[in-house]
């Protein structure tokens, strides 16, 4: 039942705020006053009003509306005004944007004590109250907006006297809600991810909540904002916004409680169709055509379009969803996901990953419950038609075949492809793919996600190498478990305990055992009775090796380029160990110095979320370093399983390796496209070469292919010249 009140004209436009809810000393206008603090604006002369009069204005109290020098009462027609209204320069001008030509001034419009910057068009605006407009702004045809004294604008903080219920949360990862957060403007996916683990941590858990209390506090009566230079047009509902400059909005359907970030170097658009309801927009996004977005964040440079749903979810930085559903999602920066029969929901997906057309990942077909949860590392690609039950957990890189995955998996085995086979009924691991079939996508990705990093200020470093200190952990884990594999399935110190079953198989693994005719069997890779079995482990194990020695010369090259002596790089290292990292929200920090962190803002040390963001950026700084040591401790590993220690003779031949690998990797750069070209099946639709080399390009005229070229011929240089000082 609609609840409708009846109050006194003459109270419209004033008492914003219930009494009650203002600090002695302050009246209705104060927070007003200190958002739009300036102070040159004049009453009106008595001829002013009278003409304003003429042109068909009214007001309740014309003593109450104030302007600024430049003021012609002829650019104000046909307005109703209420309460103070304060309004700038009115220069004899127009505003154009993309051929919409409208006068500045105010037109046809009802206006509720409201401030206006200079130079404002304002065209058939229904009904605006308690909003503050920047310079040169134009507003044209919209039917309502409003602001309450209990505005947020998107963040999950309470105002004076609201319940704890009132309280907007995104329920992340988890459709139960058991880790919900609360937004917040300026809210990094670092942010969201620590927010949305550690939850037996009571202590922390409750310190991020009062971080984000303190940063906004909790007094009533904001007013929203829209910055200089924007435009909005054609829309029905805007309440509760603060938008930046220079935004572009039009033909939306509803803006509700909402903060828009914009700039002139960043500047965000908003489309047709779109209803935008309780959330934060970063710098520079785009969202068109039909977007549904309820209780999200939309980190900086990413878009939603074509009917796009996102709920309860935070998109990170440079990622695209397009007419797809994401529920209950935490997502990484440079994510994609451009189907509309695609489904992603309560999962934690890390970073670099696409959802292909038909992928489900939740669904509640295979639970009567909510669904639980999926985490993928970096590097996710569920293929074609993929449906994957919760709670499932994957390494980095994971490739999915098109399948129905009826239970629960625990891939721990990077770069792999994870294929259902039904015939046989057993699930099919090949560990290592990227690297044995599409080297050319893997680099290319890499090199892709970095130049589409659109951010202007870089201060966040996200990896998006393929080798940094997340995956070759992996990689080491990997190794590990495809030895156990070997042993266990070779019976091999049957009996032993788990370390020297490993010992065993990478004793068998060394020694190149062929393994062709051999059944590998992975155990607790999934929830079933079936066998998971491993193809090419040989293969595989090898390769992680290769490119786990591979990672650590290169940081050694940087190290002997950058003037360190090879004694100094051992002495260095001495009595460390290789450590475990962690990816928070696209950035890599060693385990130890983020528990570190973590228990300083328990302490209170650090105490406002700007402190944190400062220890993300301190962190990238650092970083390049973080990880030339973890390289090199990650080599020097290598090296001792192979029965060998880092030293000035073997620094030839670990040179000679890397530029053998490194050759490696062009030749399978290569290999990989050009099967697209000797593909019977790609070519049947091209009347010949010609007509195919003209729609897809030549492969000699290939610029990624080319430039590998140019940077392996930088690479033999390198080495000769390190050689040469050995």
């Amino acid at each position: 039942m609609s609840i409708l009140k009846k109050k006194p004209l003459e109270q419209l436009g004033y008492g914003f705020i219930p009494a009650e809810f203002i600090p002695a000393g302050q009246d209705e206008y104060t927070l007003r006053f200190q958002q739009n603090p300036r102070n040159d604006f004049r009453d009106l002369t008595d001829e002013e009003v009278q003409q304003l009069i003429k042109n068909g204005n009214w007001s309740s109290d014309w003593s109450k509306v104030k302007v600024s020098a430049v003021f012609d009462p002829n650019q104000i027609q046909h307005c109703k005004f209420y309460g103070l209204v304060r309004i700038g320069n009115l220069s004899p001008s127009y505003l154009d944007y993309r051929n919409l030509k409208l006068p500045i001034g105010l037109y046809h419009s009802t206006i509720v004590s409201s401030d206006f910057g200079d130079d404002v068009a304002v065209h058939h605006v229904g009904f605006l109250s308690y909003f503050i407009v920047g310079n040169e702004v134009l507003l044209s045809q919209i039917k309502e907006m409003e602001t309450g004294s209990t505005a947020k604008f998107g963040n999950g903080i309470l105002r004076d006297g609201e319940e704890p219920e009132k309280r907007i949360q995104l329920e992340l990862c988890n459709e139960n809600g058991a880790r919900s957060v609360y937004p917040f403007d300026g809210m990094q996916s670092a942010d969201v991810y620590l927010w949305t683990r550690n939850r037996q941590d009571v202590a922390l858990q409750k310190r991020f909540g009062e971080l984000t209390d303190q940063k906004f506090g909790s007094q009533r009566g904001f007013y929203s904002q829209i910055g200089d230079r924007c435009v909005i047009k054609n829309t029905f509902t805007i309440k509760n916004v603060k938008i930046g400059t220079d935004a572009y909005i039009k033909g939306v359907s509803k803006l509700k409680n909402v903060t828009v970030n914009s700039s002139q170097e960043s500047y965000t658009q908003i489309g047709e169709g779109c209803e935008l309801v309780n959330g934060i927009i970063g710098y520079g996004c785009r969202i068109f055509y039909g977007v549904k977005a309820v209780r999200f964040i939309l980190a900086s440079y990413s878009q939603l379009k074509y009917g796009a749903r996102l709920i309860n979810s935070y998109l990170g930085d440079n990622s695209t969803i397009s007419c797809c559903e994401v529920l209950n999602s935490l997502i990484f920066p440079a994510h994609e996901q451009h189907h509309n029969n695609s489904f992603l929901c309560a999962a934690l997906v890390m970073g670099q990953s696409n959802m292909a057309a038909g992928a489900t990942v939740g669904s509640n077909h295979n639970s009567r419950a909510a669904d639980g949860e999926i985490i993928a590392g970096r590097g996710f690609w569920p293929g074609l038609c993929v449906s994957l039950k919760h709670n499932s957990r994957f390494a980095s890189y994971c490739l999915i075949v098109k399948g129905d995955f009826l239970h629960e998996l625990d891939i721990r085995l990077p770069f792999t492809l994870v294929s259902n086979d039904v015939q046989h009924d057993q699930l099919v691991l090949i560990p290592g793919y990227w690297f044995m079939y599409n080297m050319y996508a893997l680099v290319r990705n890499a090199n892709k996600y970095e130049a589409r990093d659109n951010r202007h200020f870089k201060n966040q470093y996200f990896e998006y190498d393929m080798l940094a200190p997340d995956t070759v952990n992996e990689m080491f884990e990997g190794m590990d478990l495809l030895a156990l594999a070997v042993a266990d399935s070779l019976h091999t110190a049957a009996g032993k305990d788990v370390q020297e079953r490993i010992i065993a198989g990478r004793a068998l693994l060394a020694n190149n055992m062929d393994l062709k005719n051999q059944t590998i069997v992975l155990q607790g890779a999934e929830n079933s009775r079936r066998p998971t079995v491993i193809q090419k482990v040989g293969e595989a194990y090898h390769l992680y090796r290769s490119f786990i020695k591979y990672y650590g010369v290169l940081h050694l090259m940087d190290a002997l380029e950058d003037g360190l002596s090879l004694q100094d790089i051992i002495e260095s290292l001495a009595d460390k160990a290789r450590t475990s990292w962690q990816n928070i929200g696209g950035q890599l920090i060693e385990s130890n110095a983020l528990q570190a962190f973590l228990n300083d803002i328990k302490s209170k040390k650090i105490d406002s979320w700007d402190e944190v963001h400062e220890f993300y950026h301190d962190k990238s700084k650092t970083y390049a370093l973080d990880k030339r040591e973890h390289a090199l401790l990650s080599l020097m590993e290598i090296l001792n399983l192979e029965g060998m220690a880092l030293s000035a003779d073997k620094i030839v031949s670990l040179l000679d390796q890397a530029l053998g690998h490194r050759i490696w990797i062009g030749d399978q750069i290569y290999k990989s496209r050009a099967k697209d070209y000797k593909n019977p099946f790609k070519n049947m639709v091209y009347a010949n070469d010609e007509e195919r080399d003209i729609v897809v390009g030549k492969l000699e005229e290939n610029s990624f292919i080319n430039q590998q070229q140019k940077e392996l011929e930088t690479f033999k240089i390198r080495v000769a010249n390190l050689k040469g000082q050995f």
